[in-house]
């Protein structure tokens, strides 16, 4: 059965010296398939999913203790490897330094 409400997990950077600074600008790390803008067409792949896209979908419904890769993907998102950042749709920290 599928849920009436869907809990995403979120990537997010920012550059600011300061992240608990109130005005911190925060990106998102948009994912290929994965829900995310509401202005984005949906993706439509078939017979597979994005594997990563969909491990995120279930990551959300457990913590991060249950699912510790995802603290080893933000570390190669915050050290901007080429091979991680090939699974995602957009980087927003492109031409910039890491968050």
């Amino acid at each position: 059965s599928i849920t009436k409400e869907r809990t995403e997990v979120i990537l997010q950077g920012t550059s600011s010296l300061d992240p608990n600074d109130p005005a911190a600008v925060w990106e998102e790390f948009d994912f290929k398939c994965k829900p995310g803008d509401l202005k984005r067409r949906p993706c439509f792949i078939t017979p597979y999913h994005y594997r990563l896209d969909w491990l995120m979908w279930f990551a959300a419904f457990q913590t991060y203790e249950q699912n510790e890769w995802i603290i080893h993907l933000a570390g190669k998102l915050l050290a901007q490897e080429e091979e991680i950042l090939s699974l995602m749709a957009t980087n927003p920290f492109a031409g910039r330094a890491p968050p």
